[in-house]
């Protein structure tokens, strides 16, 4: 696979499908006369956050994907006539879209920029809401819902690979977080919106995100990494003065880049014999490692069964109960994204996992108990309640670390130039066993509630041993320093 091409007409052909503009290319003095909105970009900061408040409409739509077929279960159901396992198949079908995008996100975000990337995402999601909210029987349901997959696929991969790539290092923690923070979002606000509105309606709603997103795209500077590995040294240097503001020294942080990129192009075709070697190798493990125990730990299949749980626990109203832990999850996260550059990585995941663990043998001795517990006794009720306070503080728990710092963590860790292959293979990773989990979570709580929570604590355990043994901090570290240290 060739990962650069040295005559120009070749860069040429590899220009940024939405090119970075002129707009940022001015002087400082020149920049001032387009008013108070270039002023505003002078300040570094705000320019990043501005342009990763952008992007995060991306996994806000990966976040209402996740979310709208739970509140509108009931209701497509009898308008369409479908069976539960027709519904069953609805609602796997986004996670084999996104198993398909996650393959091609890769070389997508590499060929035709991160940017593009995210515009070429925007664009089935989009008709897969209308295919959704116009449907009229389950095969344009399914085709909706194949191609709002297929964009969230890309965007898993493409948008926190792209916060990581244009953040400064003492906010690069926070910043990837907010990735994971907008899916919670999307999830939350698909759960609020189904209270009040129909699965039609709530489908045309999904539409919002993307169509805000793909204008706002022209609007943002491409990752300035990405730039310098295709050659463009005149963008590259512009789109990184306009992310650390028109008034900032950037020649250090452009001296960085420039010798990783040259390094990483010496050898321009990367073979499978060439993983052996750690520098390879070790990122990889550890960013499929990662995004493996993420979803293995069942957090979709213990999401998938919450209403369940909340009956057993005598909460009336289940669809209202998931709105509150949607909000919690929205809170937590929230919490991680101020915590991560202070705590750093290493710390939030070894105590994510561990409450993780605790909280999964929880709910597994309420379920071993209530096994053999009268229904009518008291024991059974408390058991019920015991099993809701476990939930919670599994969602809290993964919220604050298991959930958002895998993303953060593979787009750190990844070398330059295996980045597209390799975030492929960890992004198609994860949605593998994401679906895995999902079809095969109504199977084993059938077979065994407390059966199925052990199983999930031990691999969340395992996540305890996998963090500490091989997962290194990469707090307040650059790209370059991080993906050096595995030389």
């Amino acid at each position: 696979m060739s990962f650069r091409d040295d005559n120009e007409e070749s860069r040429d052909l590899r220009k940024p499908f939405l090119h970075t503009g002129s707009w940022y290319k001015m002087s400082s003095r020149q920049s001032s006369i387009m008013g108070s909105s270039a002023q505003v970009l002078r300040d570094g900061s705000i320019s990043v956050v501005l342009c990763v408040l952008i992007v995060a409409l991306g996994p806000i739509q990966f976040g209402f994907t996740c979310g709208y077929s739970s509140p509108t279960q009931a209701q497509i159901i009898s308008d369409l006539k479908l069976s539960i396992s027709e519904y069953s198949v609805f609602g796997s079908l986004s996670n084999v879209g996104a198993m398909v995008g996650a393959i091609a996100s890769g070389q997508i975000a590499e060929y035709i920029g991160r940017k593009g990337s995210l515009m070429i995402a925007a664009i089935p999601n989009i008709l897969g809401w209308l295919a959704i909210s116009f449907a009229k029987d389950s095969s344009f349901l399914f085709m909706g819902r194949l191609l709002e997959g297929f964009g969230v696929g890309i965007i898993s991969y493409t948008v926190p690979v792209y916060i990581a790539e244009i953040s400064p290092q003492n906010m690069r923690g926070s910043l990837g977080s907010v990735n994971q923070l907008s899916v919670t979002i999307g999830i939350m606000l698909a759960y609020l919106l189904g209270l009040f509105t129909n699965w039609r309606v709530l489908a045309v709603l999904g539409i919002l995100p993307c169509t805000i997103l793909i204008p706002s795209l022209f609007f943002i500077p491409e990752s300035p990494r990405w730039l310098a590995k295709m050659g463009m040294m005149e963008d590259f240097e512009a789109s990184l003065q306009v992310l650390r503001g028109f008034d900032t020294d950037i020649s250090v942080e452009v001296n960085e880049i420039k010798r990783a990129v040259a390094s990483s192009s010496k050898r321009t075709t990367i073979r499978f014999a060439d993983l052996k070697r750690k520098r390879y190798w070790y990122p990889l493990m550890v960013g499929i490692g990662l995004l493996m125990l993420q979803q293995l730990s069942g957090i979709n299949g213990v999401l998938f069964y919450s209403s369940n749980i909340f009956k057993r626990a005598g909460v009336s109203s289940s669809n209202a109960a998931t709105f509150g832990l949607g909000a919690i999850q929205v809170i937590a996260t929230g919490v991680t994204t101020w915590l991560v550059d202070k705590a750093g990585r290493r710390l939030l995941l070894l105590v994510s996992s561990s409450g993780m663990t605790l909280s999964l043998l929880l709910v597994a001795v309420a379920f071993y108990v209530e096994d053999i517990a009268s229904e009518d006794s008291g024991l059974y009720s408390i058991m019920g309640i015991l099993s809701l306070v476990g939930l919670v503080a599994l969602v809290i728990s993964f919220s604050l670390g298991v959930g958002a710092i895998p993303w953060l963590i593979m787009s750190e860790i990844l070398p330059l130039n295996i980045k597209g292959l390799a975030g492929s293979v960890a992004t198609l990773a994860n949605w593998l066993i994401s679906w895995a989990i999902t079809m095969t979570a109504n199977l084993l709580l059938t077979w065994s509630g407390g059966g199925t929570f052990t199983i999930y604590a031990i691999v969340a355990a395992f996540t305890i041993v996998f963090v500490a043994l091989w997962v290194p901090e990469t707090k307040g570290r650059s790209l370059e320093e991080i993906q050096s240290s595995f030389r």
